[in-house]
């Protein structure tokens, strides 16, 4: 039985990771993730049949120790936009010094272990992405800085690796934070937190064919819209939120998630698409059926942006 470290594992698609990959049934699984109230809550359910492991990716002995008892590292912890931009120390130190820890361990310790890296297609900020697009990086794009610096060292320390840079994630907006810096009239490819972490179960089991290769993961034509659009919707569905105000009022639209050009080719390899924009918007209907009061504060917003579109 294989053995599969999650780092970030209360996190949206380490939670759904934990799920699939219990459901394959052959593999021993470790969570690593920071411990309080909220991650415990998260994790909880899962005490029994996984070894959670409450640390810091950032604890160069945790990660030592973790990785010499692995085969497979699915490597999710990250510091996510809008917070990402504006505390350059806090994102270097968990994109950049958490994966050097792993990269370190997994040199030392266990070679032939598998690291698989969660990346972002926000590094393209063009229209449409692939992987061979050139990228440059602004003088303040501290996240993407920070994610192309982790990219390259594993690329130049490690034998056995997959790169998968994931877009926008659409989650549960009850629960887990959304990213809402995007430009409204931004055409966009996003990917359900379901289907991105079925791409990283199904990476386990294609890591011959994937290794030392970086990947594009995207919900494909069902996923693709106006940013516009999809905010629209999540405002009709899930009502208004704070995080939304606020980044409305004070956070520049800088987060890019590009229609992926080879997101296609990634699912051929991984067969990992089973959801749609509207079927992630009846799941959301349903999760938020008692945001009445948030639903009708809402409609002044849904109003403006379909008045400006």
């Amino acid at each position: 039985m294989k053995k599969v470290l999650v780092t970030g594992a209360a996190g949206a698609i380490g939670l759904n990771l934990i799920k699939y990959l219990l459901a394959e049934g052959k593999y021993e699984i470790t969570a690593l993730d920071l411990k309080n109230k909220k991650v415990y809550k998260r994790l909880k359910r899962y005490r029994k049949r996984v070894n959670i492991v409450y640390g810091d990716v950032l604890d160069r002995s945790l990660v030592e120790y973790l990785v010499k008892e692995n085969d497979i590292v699915i490597h999710l912890s990250t510091c996510l936009p809008p917070m990402a931009e504006y505390k350059r120390d806090l994102v270097d130190m968990i994109e950049y010094a958490g994966t050097e820890n792993i990269v370190r361990a997994i040199n030392y310790y266990n070679p032939k272990c598998y690291l698989v890296y969660a990346s972002s297609t926000s590094l393209y900020k063009e229209d449409e992405g692939k992987v061979d697009n050139k990228i440059n990086i602004g003088e303040y794009d501290y996240f993407n800085e920070a994610k192309l610096n982790a990219e390259k060292l594993i690329v130049k320390k490690l034998k056995n690796y997959t790169i998968v840079r994931v877009p926008l994630v659409l989650s549960d907006l009850r629960s887990e934070p959304f990213i809402y810096n995007v430009k409204r009239n931004d055409f966009i490819e996003f990917i359900t937190k379901e289907d991105a972490a079925y791409a990283f179960c199904r990476a386990i089991d294609k890591q011959n064919e994937l290794n030392k290769k970086i990947i594009n993961i995207g919900g494909g034509s069902t996923c693709r819209t106006t940013y516009r659009e999809l905010i629209t919707s999540i405002l009709k569905y899930h009502g208004l939120s704070f995080n939304y105000l606020l980044t409305s009022m004070f956070i520049p639209k800088n987060y890019t998630s590009p229609v992926l050009l080879d997101s296609d080719k990634s699912n051929e390899i991984l067969n990992y698409r089973n959801d749609s924009l509207q079927s992630y918007l009846m799941r959301q209907k349903r999760r938020s059926r008692n945001r009445k009061a948030s639903k009708v504060l809402a409609k002044p917003f849904i109003w403006f942006l379909k008045r400006n579109d």
